[in-house]
């Protein structure tokens, strides 16, 4: 490991994105605050959980086609500008951010909706910030135009 490399985190997105699912639906039956939406407006969470699904897998198999890894932090052997990475820099955490919001339609309470925006936060500063400066100390001129093309999010 160079220095530029931070060392691995303890939990790695899939798990955290486990971990705010749980805190979700835990909020949502301990502290409900408010129910703001009414069954069977609330299936209309399911929308953007198949459209997260359908982002994560296009995005995943981009690393696949690739040849490099979706392992945060670890060495890439390519730098991704195809697929949902034309629109966006981040669209893997982008599908676990949908995920999240379809699941506070779908619980249908206010409160579970304050750990969408902790994780935005999270990732952005513990995962996105660090990948993006070890993409540009490897990739360099390249990765700088892809990042004047291509916003972080959307």
């Amino acid at each position: 490991m160079d220095a530029q490399t931070p060392p691995s985190p303890r939990f790695y997105p899939p798990v955290l994105l486990l971990m705010a699912v749980v805190l979700m639906v835990v909020l949502h039956y301990v502290l409900p605050v408010a129910r703001w939406l009414a069954w069977p407006w609330r299936a209309l969470g399911a929308l953007p959980i198949a459209v997260a699904v359908l982002v994560g897998f296009w995005g995943a198999v981009q690393f696949r086609r690739h040849d490099t890894t979706i392992i945060p932090f670890e060495q890439s052997t390519a730098l991704i500008a195809k697929g949902p990475y034309r629109y966006s820099r981040n669209p893997l955490y982008i599908s676990m951010t949908l995920i999240l919001v379809g699941l506070w339609i779908l619980l249908g309470s206010l409160s579970p909706v304050v750990v969408v925006p902790l994780f935005v936060w999270w990732i952005s500063t513990r995962f996105i910030a660090n990948e993006e400066r070890h993409l540009e100390a490897q990739f360099g001129r390249t990765y700088l135009e892809y990042k004047t093309k291509v916003r972080r999010w959307l």
